[in-house]
Parts: C-alpha cells; sequence; structure tokens
C-alpha cells in the first residue's frame, strides 16, 4: 500500500491517465516528468554547495579559534 492508496486506486488513476492523454503520449509524459525530476534534484544539490561554500568563508581561520573551538570575545 502506498500512503493510503490501494491497487484498486492505482488501477482507476491508470485508466483515467490512459483515457486522457492516450497511450502514445503517456511515455513522453514520464520522460518529461524524469527529467523535471533530475533537473530539481540538480539545483537543490547546486543550492546546497553553494550555501556550504558560502558558509565555510564566512567561518574564521582555525588560528583566531580557542583551545575549546570558539571564537576570541572582544
Amino acid at each position: 500500500m502506498l500512503g493510503g492508496i490501494g491497487a484498486q486506486e492505482l488501477l482507476l488513476i491508470f485508466l483515467v491517465v490512459l483515457l486522457l492523454f492516450g497511450a502514445r503520449r503517456i511515455p513522453d509524459i514520464a520522460q518529461g516528468l524524469g527529467k523535471g525530476v533530475r533537473e530539481f534534484k540538480k539545483a537543490m544539490s547546486d543550492t546546497k554547495t553553494e550555501l556550504e561554500r558560502s558558509l565555510d568563508e564566512t567561518k574564521p581561520p582555525p588560528s583566531d579559534r580557542n583551545k575549546n573551538g570558539t571564537t576570541p570575545s572582544a
């Protein structure tokens, strides 16, 4: 069971999609959906990398840290 959706519901959804789009368009729709998911994952990965790089640039150098790992107070 997928999140409360049973086999009958999945079959009904598949039949409605088949009737709306036709058998020839379903592979094109699935391919476009797959490309969209890949692009979204790549954008999320790029954003995470950019955020990590930005955070690393704002950290003080290791020589400015005390023995306990905190920065000295003014």
